[in-house]
């Protein structure tokens, strides 16, 4: 198997890193989280098995995260969408299983929409769909909408990592691309994996999602130690296991 360092440039000329390893169909596209770079615990986990299992895997960073280029403030959902679907185009020759974790659900989502001839399955973790307008907007208070109107950000803050910036400008080109009003129209296997102590996708939001999927193939996985992360010896051994479940199916 290769492992190779790539950059794409996008049309308004920015760099998004990428990592191809070559191997077997179906290959395993990485759509990561909010915030979230392309070496992070779960990504790394699904490359190792990758490469023991002789798999093709391809993981990148969106706009303004990890190795590519931007300012994460400048990121919205149509940027990053856009991000996904030049690594689609341009890295994965065949028949692709969209993983995405988080907000990367939701991108999954939307390129399996954009593109449904390419995208043959999904492996949803924690899956962050809607999240700008569901799980930010929604829970804000007042003063926290109208700081980010007038002002155009809100810094949140964070036990992780430094306040993430929460723009005006990534709350309304969510709405662009809501999911969860209606009936999402995606035929293929979706295997959702979900940790009962998830404090930032709450397990409801996630079961929610099964409802509004047309497929009829669709898994859900409750993890009642679970949290937002997934990213134990147990939570990955269960995420490897599905994709080796996916990677079998026909039509995949």
């Amino acid at each position: 198997m290769v492992n190779e360092h790539t950059v794409l440039k996008t049309g308004m000329g920015e760099k998004i890193a990428c990592r191809v390893s070559s191997g077997n169909g179906p290959i395993i596209l990485w759509l990561g989280g909010f915030r979230s770079d392309m070496d992070g615990t779960k990504a790394k986990a699904v490359e190792t098995w990758a490469t023991n299992h002789d798999r093709a895997f391809v993981r990148f960073d969106y706009f303004g995260h990890g190795l590519s280029s931007g300012k994460f403030e400048d990121g919205t959902i149509t940027r990053w969408r856009d991000d996904a679907v030049l690594v689609l185009d341009e890295l994965c020759t065949g028949d692709t299983i969209a993983l995405g974790s988080s907000m990367g659900a939701w991108i999954a989502l939307l390129l399996a929409l954009k593109r449904p001839e390419k995208i043959k399955a999904l492996a949803l973790i924690a899956p962050a769909v809607d999240f700008t307008e569901k799980l930010m907007w929604k829970n804000f208070d007042n003063d926290t909408r109208r700081l980010i109107v007038e002002r155009g950000v809100y810094h949140q803050p964070s036990d992780y990592d430094e306040p993430t910036p929460i723009t005006h400008a990534l709350i309304e080109d969510g709405r662009l691309h809501l999911l969860m009003g209606g009936p999402i129209a995606f035929a293929g296997p979706v295997r959702i994996l979900q940790g009962l102590m998830d404090e930032s996708v709450p397990w409801p939001h996630a079961l929610e999602l099964v409802a509004r999927l047309q497929s009829q193939d669709v898994v859900f996985s409750l993890s009642k130690n679970g949290d937002h992360g997934l990213s134990t010896p147990g939570d990955l051994a269960r995420l490897t296991a599905t994709l080796d479940e996916l990677c079998t199916i026909p039509g995949v």
